[in-house]
């Protein structure tokens, strides 16, 4: 299944409410067992895409379930002490990954 979001892109959570950027997306649940249960209550399909996501105006990293997200409609710049490390570029609706130098 193609992910309906991609990395740069802006989202909110659509039970919790807030916003951040996607960093990297997984086709499919890659976490144990163990965090599903304890975090993941409403238990999300694991089949499906999930989604690294730095949380705006904090210092924390979620990893979402791809059903729990859609597009933010705000498209100011996330505020994220991580930022710099994913991405060099905001174009004012999202943001593009440094290239890398080999």
């Amino acid at each position: 299944m193609k992910p309906k979001y991609d990395v740069g892109q802006l989202v909110e959570h659509t039970l919790f409410g807030y916003r951040g950027v996607i960093v990297d997306v997984d086709p499919v649940f890659n976490n144990t067992e163990a965090w599903y249960q304890s975090v993941a209550k409403t238990r999300p399909p694991k089949d499906k895409p999930w989604y690294h996501v730095l949380v705006d105006e904090t210092d924390y990293v979620t990893y979402v379930a791809e059903r729990n997200l859609r597009s933010s409609l705000d498209s100011r710049q996330v505020d994220h002490p991580l930022l710099g490390n994913y991405f060099n570029r905001f174009d004012g609706s999202r943001y593009f990954t440094r290239e890398l130098k080999h």
